[in-house]
């Protein structure tokens, strides 16, 4: 497994004006910031606005709303069976939009704080989820639509790192289309939320 060092720079717009699936798998290794907290990104999971029977823009209006009125990079929030918040960035402008799940993170600022907040000691289990991770972070409503390519405070950071081996796996958790291996992980990594099948 590639050692993913410190961040070096925030990620530009240009960054989520491509292909969803490259940008989901790209993530993995870039480091959240989340005011007094950040984490490496070790899972995400891609969605497709078009023709994707697990995307809210299937059967939702309002996140159809969404897509149109706003830019990539943008912050897409729900609250997912009346019981966890769930933090997805826009991805917009290039071949295809979409929206990508950030499923896991390894902690590496304000893990004291983390604790807290979900009273749980286990750094493995602080952010292994995408509900946990909203609770570490404290991100909820007030956040949707939040641009993450305008405040340092809130942003992705890339990695200085090229080493970074992604698994990708099916998608978990859903019903429909849960067929595509669109869920990528960083190989090995202890945070994710549950192991891809190549490397149980």
């Amino acid at each position: 497994m590639g050692k993913v060092k410190d961040a070096a720079r925030p990620i530009p717009r240009s960054f989520f004006r491509r292909d969803p699936l490259r940008c989901a798998s790209e993530l993995i290794g870039t480091t959240l910031v989340w005011g007094r907290c950040a984490g490496i990104i070790v899972e995400t999971e891609a969605y497709l606005v078009e023709n994707d029977e697990a995307c809210h823009t299937f059967s939702r209006p309002s996140a159809r709303r969404f897509v149109e009125r706003n830019n990539g990079g943008t912050c897409y929030i729900y609250f997912n069976y009346g019981v966890h918040w769930m933090l997805n960035v826009l991805v917009k402008g290039g071949p295809r939009d979409g929206l990508i799940l950030i499923r896991a993170l390894e902690p590496k600022r304000g893990i004291n704080l983390m604790r807290a907040r979900r009273g749980v000691d286990d750094v493995t289990r602080l952010c292994s989820g995408p509900g946990k991770l909203t609770q570490a972070l404290d991100i909820n409503s007030r956040h949707h639509e939040m641009d993450l390519c305008r405040d340092p405070r809130h942003c992705f950071m890339a990695c200085k790192s090229t080493d970074v081996d992604v698994v990708a796996d099916q998608r978990i958790g859903i019903s429909r289309s849960k067929e595509f291996p669109w869920r990528f992980t960083l190989r090995g990594s202890p945070f994710v939320s549950i192991a891809a099948r190549s490397c149980r």
